[in-house]
């Protein structure tokens, strides 16, 4: 009754084993299954079938990977090792079984579950939107560990194979079979009659290309190539990319059997690494906090919002509302141009994606046709939810919220404010009850993270109602409490205020922002203010200062370039100047003589790097303190999902947790005596750290 695996009779003398693991809604790979696999390749040793399909019994899954809390359970590099080795083992006796093997793949197929696919002889997969194939171990800190390094570049050649393991990115269906990695694109219902036509015929072999990309000399260039490219994008803090090379090279030079050793030996040092045990922690509280539920209520059902305000927050939200969610959405805007400007943002993504080959023609018509705006609240009252995007202006947003009422529907309002509490715009409200905060980041369609901001008055079932709109826009929410700034951004005030800081000191912007992509943040402080945009962030740091006083007042740098006509990137000119085909970003050697800065020798990075994460990590602690997030684990996932705090070290209260307590406060106290009394330890951060376990 609890197995996993079935062995069944189908046609044309064809086996069929189906996958359906009874402790888990999608298949995974845990350690009960292992002994059971073995089992049955037991059995089928002993058989002579015309051939074996395999299939899941879950819904929408093939294999999503191996169970992450088997991997934790491992004590030491050892047991990761072994773990790898049994893997390696179970599938090399599927790969030599003495029949034709096919797996047939509808949805995720990742990770492990890739691996279980690659060592069958051949593999087909469903049309459906749900049908994912990658391995994404690179993003847990980790490499493929069942034969994946080894198995990929043999099918699809060594550039297509470093890319996906490299990036952890996964392949839509029609993507996979341009690479050779599936041989059939198929609906779901035709999976089992097409593999059974299939297995009839030779197998494809792996193309010429990729043959051609395996041998001398086209091999050490690649892989060169390869290394560079994926060293500079992580700036060296990912373990597991070079140890991914080492075991490609290996197995490309010394043979398959070499590469896996090499592979479960790295697998297990990598899983005791301090990235992999970070990226771990936040994979589980990004799954905890996709699975919040509010016990009070059930979300109300929606399939149409719409849109106030067309920038690039609206466009965004309407663009994944449309394509992740699958809603209408109607925008309302002030003008024509406005109007045309909003649905020009989705329309040209959506394009672009249908000249890359990710959509066809009929899903580029339903997605265009879910499209809809107007100057007034025409077609509104249809709507479940409205999602206010508009200035970061307190009587403007309230305004709105009375337009909505004035129409008579019970409308939900979701304000995409990114720093005004939202009990103040719920009070003049006539059912403050339908009011709640939903605090995007841009660009919306790329940034994961969504902050959900319940004020008192908000009914649960609004609460859920969002949570649940969030999530099907493929977002991941933080639950804040309703305060100024919410967390992310009362984190990221100081942090870039400090930026700020050493400019006016006169370090140079590309030398600050340098320092802090060397750390591990996608981009620098400086060049992160120029995407924003000087007015939001004038803004949003007027708000804090109003309401936390100097330690959120920025220097005057801002509105001076802003008095001069600059306003970050939208302008082609901020802390740098965007010139050329595709606005490019380049240093501008006039910014510091317009600003009078005085010229300062470079500071070293670990001195530069700290001066702008110990205020972020005081104001961190407070927000724990006074329940702004609820733990953690949630203002960790917040951080790295919502500014780009490095992921290898796993959110600041990660990286506070594992420089140690007494490290911290004596760098702390250091940089206090040195650079100001701001750097001091604040009471909520030493209580944090007491209250942390000693390793």
């Amino acid at each position: 009754m609890n197995q996993a695996l079935t062995l069944s009779e189908g046609p044309d003398g064809l086996l069929i084993l189906t996958i359906d693991n009874p402790r888990a809604s999608m298949n995974v790979l845990d350690m009960a299954l292992l002994p059971e696999f073995a089992a049955v390749l037991d059995l089928l040793a002993d058989q002579s079938p015309a051939g074996l399909l395999i299939c899941s019994g879950k819904p929408d899954s093939f294999i999503a990977g191996a169970d992450i809390k088997m991997l934790d359970a491992c004590a030491d590099a050892a047991a990761g090792s072994e773990l790898a080795s049994q893997g390696q083992q179970l599938f090399a006796r599927l790969a030599a079984l003495p029949f034709p093997t096919m797996a047939l793949i509808h949805g995720p197929c990742l990770g492990g579950g890739l691996e279980l696919a690659l060592a069958c002889d051949r593999r087909i997969c469903s049309d459906d939107d749900k049908t994912r194939l990658g391995l994404p171990e690179v993003k847990l800190g980790l490499l493929p560990g069942s034969g994946g390094t080894q198995r990929l570049p043999a099918r699809i050649g060594l550039p297509a194979a470093l890319d996906l393991m490299l990036s952890g990115r996964t392949l839509k269906p029609r993507q996979a079979k341009r690479l050779g990695l599936v041989e059939a694109v198929v609906p779901v219902a035709s999976l089992h009659r097409v593999a059974a036509d299939l297995l009839r015929q030779p197998a494809p072999k792996p193309r010429w290309l990729a043959r051609q990309s395996l041998r001398w000399p086209w091999r050490p260039l690649l892989l060169k190539l390869a290394s560079r490219q994926a060293q500079r994008q992580s700036q060296g803090h990912y373990p597991a990319i070079p140890a991914i090379l080492q075991a490609v090279t290996l197995g490309l030079t010394q043979g398959a059997e070499v590469g896996q050793q090499e592979e479960a030996r790295q697998f297990g040092q990598l899983l005791m690494s301090g990235p992999s045990r970070a990226l771990r922690g936040l994979f589980h509280a990004s799954q905890q906090a996709k699975q919040v539920q509010y016990q009070q209520a059930s979300p109300l059902p929606v399939s149409a919002i719409g849109v106030l305000g067309g920038g690039l927050m609206g466009g965004g939200i309407g663009l994944v509302s449309v394509q992740q969610a699958g809603l209408d959405v109607r925008f309302k805007e002030l003008s024509h141009e406005g109007l045309a400007q909003a649905m020009a943002y989705g329309k040209q993504r959506i394009l672009a994606q249908a000249r890359q080959g990710r959509l066809s023609p009929p899903q580029v018509r339903r997605l265009l046709a879910r499209y809809s705006g107007s100057l007034d609240y025409r077609g509104f009252a249809n709507r479940q939810l409205v999602v206010e995007a508009v200035f970061e202006d307190l009587t403007l947003k309230q305004q709105m919220v009375a337009e909505i009422e004035a129409l008579g529907t019970p409308l939900i309002f979701a304000s995409n404010t990114s720093s005004l509490p939202i009990a103040q715009l719920a009070a003049q409200a006539a059912h403050p009850e339908r009011i709640i905060g939903l605090h995007y980041f841009s660009p919306v369609e790329k940034m994961p993270l969504v902050e959900v901001i319940p004020h008192a008055g908000t009914d649960p079932q609004v609460v859920a109602t969002v949570l649940a709109l969030a999530l099907a826009q493929g977002k991941t929410p933080v639950v804040v409490k309703d305060s100024v700034g919410f967390y992310v951004n009362r984190i990221l005030t100081p942090y870039l205020n400090e930026a700020l800081r050493l400019l006016a000191e006169g370090q140079a912007v590309a030398h600050i922002d340098q320092c802090l992509r060397q750390f591990g943040f996608p981009v620098g402080p400086l060049a992160l203010l120029d995407e924003v945009g000087f007015a939001v962030g004038a803004k949003v740091a007027q708000v804090l200062t109003e309401a936390f006083g100097d330690r959120m007042q920025p220097p005057d740098l801002v509105p001076r370039l802003q008095a001069a006509g600059r306003q970050g990137r939208k302008s082609g000119a901020g802390f740098y100047r965007y010139d050329g085909r595709g606005g490019k970003r380049r240093v501008d050697d006039r910014l510091p003589a317009r600003l009078d800065l005085p010229k300062a020798a470079p500071m070293d990075g670990q001195t530069l790097v700290r001066r702008c994460l110990f205020p972020l990590y005081n104001e961190a602690a407070l927000c724990l303190a006074e329940g702004v997030i609820g733990s953690a684990q949630e203002g960790d996932l917040a951080a790295v999902m919502g500014i780009g705090f490095p992921p290898f070290l796993g959110g600041p209260f990660a990286a506070m947790g594992q420089l140690g307590g007494e490290t911290l406060l004596t760098q702390m106290a250091a940089l206090a005596a040195q650079a100001g009394e701001r750097f001091s330890p604040n009471v909520a951060l030493r209580a944090w750290l007491e209250g942390q376990p000693e390793e």
